[in-house]
């Protein structure tokens, strides 16, 4: 089988965040199967897809290292990018069949487009131990999937360097789920961005994540609220790297909107 390594969310190699994703099974291995080559890719994200009658329809799972996740963007994005661009599938418009219901990619004028369920968040108050565990006090917390701490501003989210055994602790106990925190401001004045933000996923197997498509689902409807227009530009500042995303909150749904770069073609020996 064939496995590609793709920078999503990323106009040229080694940005944005990368993802394997592995040729189109005709039937699901063993859960166990993927879940091991996922820890043996060692990336963020491994898609796994599924061939279905329908050439543009397809079932897509998503695993970290550690586990098996409901929802993923970047490697939604990295997989319509294998179909579209590496095995040239012919459809415009590519739907995936996935834990978190059906998702759809297409082809945009620059990248791709995906349309992702809105995962609007709610007010809570700043959980105890958070601000030490940040090494800054935020200004708001927010809690959906994932907890979110809006901090005073774009050096803040940078400057970042938290204790993450205490994040994964208290976003656990803070959401009932994985320990996983984004953290965001605004941006500063005359960036090419409207929001900077970060996401710190311990709980998931991940220390930080390069680029997050799942935490703009959050924050999209968030920030749309704060700034008073639906469509935004988003930059997650990973150190080295970096993503961006253009995200247009539409009731019900966000569109995530990016471009995805192929930089390795390799085979499994399985």
């Amino acid at each position: 089988m064939r496995q590609w390594t793709v920078d999503a969310f990323a106009a040229a190699p080694f940005r944005g965040n990368p993802a394997c994703v592995v040729e189109p099974f005709e039937a699901w291995p063993d859960a166990a199967w993927m879940q091991a080559l996922a820890a043996e890719n060692n990336q963020a994200e491994t898609a796994c897809l599924l061939r279905t009658p329908d050439r543009a329809r397809f079932g897509l799972r998503w695993f970290t290292p550690a586990l098996e996740v409901p929802l993923c963007g970047h490697a939604t994005l990295a997989a319509a990018h294998v179909l579209f661009a590496e095995l040239g599938a012919p459809a415009g418009t590519l739907t995936f069949d996935t834990h978190s219901g059906a998702l759809t990619v297409v082809r945009a004028e620059v990248g791709y487009e995906m349309d992702f369920p809105a995962q609007p968040p709610v007010r809570t108050a700043v959980p105890e131990g958070l601000a030490e565990a940040l090494g800054v006090d935020p200004v708001e917390v927010w809690a959906s999937s994932y907890l979110v701490a809006v901090l005073p501003d774009e050096a803040a989210v940078r400057a970042l360097e938290p204790d993450l055994a205490a994040l994964n602790r208290i976003a656990g106990e803070a959401t009932g789920g994985r320990g996983n925190i984004g953290v965001a401001a605004l941006a500063d004045a005359g960036a090419p961005y409207d929001v900077v933000d970060r996401f710190f996923a311990p709980g998931s197997g991940i220390p930080e994540d390069p680029t997050t498509g799942s935490l703009h689902c959050i924050l999209a409807p968030l920030f749309a609220a704060k700034l008073g227009r639906p469509t935004l530009r988003f930059h997650q500042a990973f150190p080295g790297r970096g993503g961006d995303l253009v995200c247009a909150h539409r009731g019900a749904r966000v569109m995530l909107a990016g471009n995805a770069v192929t930089v390795i073609e390799s085979r499994l020996r399985l």
